[in-house]
């Protein structure tokens, strides 16, 4: 009598192990498949100047981060410098006066137009803002961007 209580006590401690495994299978596959629409089509929420955007960023950290994170934003302002790489490129924006910095990466289907930037270049570019933090290392505030295009 014991063993068949514990037989079934076991057998539904796997049926539910077995439907949590289950559930968390299908949330990491669609967060692995989740596809965006191309930034460069999307509607931005925010059209704002780089400086002034960095500035906002520094002055409150956490309010700037709940109103533009995950937000598609176009920045305008001029080009510090532009890091490429096989399959990516960032583009940075740079407050020279405290060395905060907004960085954009682009999306591989932009890819050419980030190529085609210079330096000193005055551009608009689309993204999806991730957040704003604080390097210890670099001792100054970065922005990151996401999913980039140039804004045309």
């Amino acid at each position: 009598m014991l063993t068949t209580k514990i037989n079934k006590r076991y057998k539904k401690w796997l049926l539910a192990l077995l439907v949590l495994m289950l559930a968390g299978g299908g949330v990491v596959w669609y967060l692995f498949t989740l596809k965006y629409d191309d930034t460069a089509s999307v509607k931005a929420h925010y059209t704002v100047n780089a400086m002034d955007f960095i500035k906002e960023f520094k002055q409150n950290m956490t309010s700037a981060n709940k109103k533009y994170s995950e937000k598609i934003i176009v920045v305008n302002g001029t080009v510090s410098a532009i890091e490429m790489a096989d399959t990516t490129a960032n583009i940075k924006m740079v407050d020279t006066t405290n060395g905060a910095y907004i960085i954009f990466a682009f999306q591989q289907q932009h890819l050419q137009e980030a190529k085609a930037m210079k330096e000193g270049e005055a551009v608009s570019i689309k993204g999806s803002c991730s957040n704003g933090a604080f390097s210890n290392i670099l001792e100054a505030e970065y922005i990151t961007f996401k999913r980039c295009a140039a804004n045309k």
